[in-house]
């Protein structure tokens, strides 16, 4: 086996070729790692239907119907109330406020959208356009997060969130007049991803970006490992009968297609095209940019980035406004050729 220090140099290489290419996919990548864990919600949104839908009125309402997944019972909120606990709920409210400005005009945005999409109800929760889990955008009412979060939390930042969510009263982010789908995740591993490369449609203002402000984000970096054993059962278990053993796995899984984002669009396993979705799923990985090592009897699987990496990078934005970026710029970088529009 190469040592780490090859496989360093290897994947600055394949960082500069092609990405068609069919690589050894065992002896061509390489991550750094640091242990970390992190605190936000993670967002997986079934997106494969993301559209632009017209505009709605702009007029805020003042009252919103929300199913409740926790007791399965629709809700009436006010509309700025339940913006609030999302921002609580989906960023940390140790995050820079032009961060979670930012946040909040997302957060917005993506409820107006669901609203007018799903004006006669969600398949999903028939009875309500969005509802409080990962399903839609996560929400927590106040009782709730003082409860989950503590009494001290609540009194050093729910004031910051109001504010952050107040002094962007009304903004929502339109593409061609449009109101359009912010979508959002944690942390994209240093460029997001075009939608069409993961929710197979390709949207306008989705674009592939760079994301170079992530170095404080807990999983930045992360690692699986289990037993070659394990990974070749899994395998097997999933996709049938394939070559597969502890000598050839450098030979029989190779690199497929990689993003512009940097993530892995398929694997050749045995002749056979997988997408990184899939493997992401089969062992339950922070993000489709991922590799393998193989040392003797285990195989250890690193991963860079958190999320499915299409919008809006939590943590890029944080980084960004710790840059001296406002939530208007962070905004504008994420969501290609956007305008953030008052509503009356």
């Amino acid at each position: 086996m190469l040592n780490r220090l090859i496989y360093a140099l290897i994947v600055f290489a394949m960082l500069l070729s092609i990405p068609n290419l069919s690589l050894n996919f065992f002896e061509k990548k390489m991550n750094l790692i640091t242990a970390a864990e992190i605190h936000e919600t993670e967002k997986e949104n079934n997106l494969h239907d993301i559209k632009i839908v017209e505009t709605p009125e702009r007029e805020e309402p003042n009252l919103i119907k929300v199913f409740n997944n926790k007791t399965n019972e629709v809700m009436v909120i006010d509309f700025e109330e339940y913006i609030k606990g999302v921002v609580a709920s989906e960023m940390p409210g140790e995050f820079n406020i032009e961060a979670l400005k930012a946040q909040s005009v997302t957060a917005r945005t993506y409820l107006l959208y669901r609203m007018k999409k799903y004006a006669h109800g969600h398949p999903e929760h028939s009875d309500a356009p969005i509802c409080t889990g990962i399903h839609c955008q996560v929400w927590s009412s106040k009782d709730e997060i003082i409860k989950s979060k503590g009494e001290e939390w609540y009194e050093a930042y729910w004031g910051k969130i109001e504010e952050a969510v107040n002094s962007t009263r009304g903004q929502i982010l339109t593409y061609e007049g449009k109101i359009i789908e912010p979508l959002y995740h944690s942390t994209s591993g240093g460029r997001t991803e075009n939608s069409e490369d993961v929710f197979s449609v390709a949207v306008p203002y989705l674009r592939s970006v760079e994301s170079p402000y992530e170095e404080e984000a807990p999983k930045l970096y992360d690692s699986v490992k289990v037993s070659v054993g394990q990974f070749i059962e899994k395998i097997k278990s999933q996709y049938g009968h394939v070559d597969l053993t502890e000598n050839n796995l450098d030979e029989k899984i190779q690199l497929g297609e990689v993003s512009e984002g940097g993530k892995i669009k398929t694997v050749i396993i045995d002749g056979k095209e997988v997408s990184g979705r899939e493997i992401r799923s089969l062992f339950n990985l922070n993000s489709t940019n991922f590799s393998f090592i193989q040392t003797g009897n285990e195989i250890e699987i690193l991963t860079t980035g958190y999320g499915h990496g299409v919008g809006m990078s939590q943590w890029g934005a944080e980084g960004m406004a710790n840059k001296g970026y406002n939530y208007e710029e962070i905004l504008k970088h994420y969501y290609t050729d956007v305008e953030i529009v008052s509503m009356k």
